[in-house]
């Protein structure tokens, strides 16, 4: 079987290199990430599902894989692209290499290629279908392009269904149990329950198809809705539910996809980023304290808007209340009216910064004050 593999994206592009994990198809939107760690957390994201991953940082491996920091069940990517794979671990926690665990759960990538020049290219196109083809799926330029082609675009996705819990479960909290909220999983990372759990607060956690009643099954504290995969527009189900929730006043506390379901539900509009934001060296401003935090994403929607402006919703009046001054796009929502409010970024993600892990704080306090 030939080592060879190629990265085919949707404007033509051909860019040849060495396969690297599993061997075969695989077909997905390409973003890159610009974290220089984290690799093994970023894998396992749910809101990564069926994107091809570019890795910025030319050298990837070096700390190997573990069974300790998976963020779900499974690798979740469709495919990964790197510079200079590492030949071999170097951590004491590392149980085998992360070229071995590629294989091990059929995730097909490529190594060998310029990730510099492929980021640029994504970043002044904007992200795009593409395709790694090795092995017996190795064809002509042609026929590769027509394949990337004939797949589905992330504008329109409806994902959340393919990466969220079968059945709901619950993770207790640590010590005494202070608040119990129940959490709407649209592809939870799994460090998020354990982040509520130090914080003495049970989380239950529900699939993206919970009912209101099932939801509110209970008397929960506070609501959370997660991360997750997709384009917003298409959570027409978890919109409803959270508008529901915030006629009730139950506490609201959204991350990422949550954020913009939030919005949705409160009247905003979402859409399509040419790039997105993909890393763990994020600024954002908090308008309310005018501080800047520095913040994991992964998100390729965002919410439309002018950052800081307070606009009129079905639930009160809504301040547009965090930006990222790199692009000026809105990063967080807070209900003045009801208790509610969300975050574009992640607080809980375990290799990024931990500037915003306070927001499970001002949860608790939320709830607390409710």
């Amino acid at each position: 079987m030939s080592d060879e593999a190629v990265l085919v994206l949707e404007d033509g592009s051909v860019h040849r290199g060495e396969a690297f994990g599993a061997r075969g198809r695989t077909l997905g939107e390409a973003v890159f990430a610009t974290g220089m760690t984290g690799y093994q957390e970023t894998l396992t994201d749910p809101s990564y599902h069926r994107q091809i991953v570019v890795a910025t940082a030319p050298h990837i491996g070096n700390t190997g894989w573990n069974d300790e920091d998976d963020e779900s069940v499974r690798i979740q990517v469709a495919g990964y692209v790197v510079r200079d794979p590492a030949r071999r671990p170097s951590n004491w926690r590392s149980q085998r290499d992360l070229a071995e665990e590629l294989s091990r759960q059929g995730v097909v990538g490529l190594a060998g290629v310029d990730t510099r020049a492929i980021t640029r290219r994504l970043r002044e196109a904007g992200s795009m279908r593409a395709g790694i083809f090795s092995g017996d799926a190795l064809a002509d330029a042609t026929t590769m392009r027509a394949a990337v082609l004939d797949s589905p675009a992330m504008t329109g996705a409806d994902l959340a269904g393919a990466v969220t819990t079968g059945e709901a479960y619950t993770v207790p909290a640590v010590g005494e149990t202070r608040f119990r909220v129940a959490a709407l999983d649209l592809g939870i990372k799994a460090n998020t329950p354990r982040m509520l759990a130090e914080r003495g607060i049970e989380t239950r956690v529900l699939p993206s198809t919970a009912t209101i009643d099932e939801l509110l099954d209970g008397a929960p504290d506070g609501v959370f809705l997660s991360n997750g995969p997709g384009d917003p527009a298409t959570a027409v189900h978890a919109v409803d539910l959270t508008a529901e929730v915030l006629r009730r006043e139950v506490p609201l506390f959204g991350i990422c996809f949550g954020n913009q379901i939030l919005s949705r539900a409160l009247g905003l509009g979402t859409y399509k980023m040419r790039y997105g934001h993909r890393g763990i060296n994020i600024p954002v401003v908090d308008h309310t304290t005018g501080t800047v935090a520095i913040t994991s994403q992964n998100h390729g929607f965002a919410v439309a808007g002018e950052p800081g402006a307070r606009v009129a919703s079905p639930a009160g009046t809504v301040h547009l209340s965090h930006s990222c001054p790199n692009d000026g796009t809105v990063e967080g929502v807070t209900c003045e009216d009801v208790p509610a409010f969300s975050v574009q970024y992640h607080p809980e993600a375990a290799a990024g910064p931990h500037d915003a892990a306070g927001l499970f704080d001002r949860f608790a306090d939320l709830m607390g004050k409710n």
